[in-house]
């Protein structure tokens, strides 16, 4: 499929294959986009869930522009930033590091805030010959053929969302951290067990088709359940959204962008690169409905 814009830039969305996921090409991210590029970029986005652009030289500065495109520059509430931008991250893991993967468990992007970030950018400076994959679910999809008995009971269901379980004190990235060799820097804090509650079904607001926000590790309850009973339903739940058949494995190369939708998709890393290292710079967009397609 191919669009057009004023500026004759000639986009080509190339489906994965898989369950979500598409590959860019026919732009160059590093100049200025105009209004219809971003317009199709977005529709592709909203379609395939994940879109990835390779070959792209960007700086910092690009992915700021490029973030506002699509949203508002979101934050990184338990994340150091880079030197000299406050909107980037360095995901840098670095070949003699020993401390464990980072986001090796299936989640949605800081779905514990009011208004979690409508997607998250993603750019490639180094990566390593073999490994380090990042694996996403089309959680549409998952949706679309759950089991209607499943269904009905998540119907309705409110779910309390706290990064108390990573990023609290005492939490996966707490004190314990304070001994890690990570390179990546992580700011644990008492605000990670604040509580904020969404719907497990909501409406994608703009693709509108009924999505899932999130799963278990974020989601530490259920309005109007006992804890036994809310994490029953929330491991079954959990089985049924993270199937094989649901999964996009995304391969990276240098110099590459992948946007993906935090609304649609759960995403998690994969090692396997013990030895090399790995560094990618991140931005978080926030919603900002004046730039929505609309429905």
């Amino acid at each position: 499929m191919q669009t057009e814009s004023k500026n004759t830039a000639r986009i080509d969305v190339q489906p994965s294959g898989q369950a979500c996921g598409a590959l860019i090409t026919g732009v160059d991210l590093s100049a200025e986009l105009d209004a219809r590029t971003i317009h199709a970029i977005r529709a592709a986005w909203m379609q395939h869930h994940v879109i990835a652009f390779e070959q792209q030289q960007l700086n910092d500065d690009d992915l700021v522009r490029i973030t506002r495109y699509f949203g508002a520059l979101g934050q990184e509430p338990f994340f150091g930033t880079i030197d000299g931008n406050d909107h980037v991250v360095a995901l840098t893991r670095l070949a003699n590091e020993k401390a464990p993967l980072f986001a090796e468990n299936w989640h949605s992007d800081w779905s514990f805030l009011e208004h979690p970030p409508v997607g998250t950018l993603l750019y490639s400076l180094v990566i390593p010959p073999v490994g380090g994959n990042t694996g996403f679910i089309n959680q549409q999809m998952a949706l679309a053929h759950m089991p209607q008995s499943l269904r009905d009971r998540l119907q309705h269901k409110i779910a309390l969302h706290s990064a108390a379980a990573a990023y609290a004190p005492d939490g996966m990235y707490g004190d314990k951290e304070t001994e890690a060799d990570r390179s990546m820097k992580i700011r644990f804090s008492e605000e990670a067990r604040d509580v904020r509650a969404h719907p497990l079904i909501l409406r994608h607001p703009e693709n509108q088709r009924d999505t899932l926000l999130g799963c278990v590790g974020y989601i530490c309850g259920i309005e109007g359940l006992e804890e036994a009973e809310a994490f029953e339903l929330l491991f079954e739940l959990y089985e049924w959204q993270t199937r094989e058949e649901f999964q996009y494995i995304h391969q990276w190369q240098p110099d590459m962008l992948v946007m993906w939708d935090n609304r649609s998709v759960l995403h998690r890393a994969f090692g396997g690169y013990e030895g090399y290292d790995r560094i990618l710079h991140r931005t978080t967009i926030a919603p900002d409905p004046s730039k929505f397609l609309q429905a």
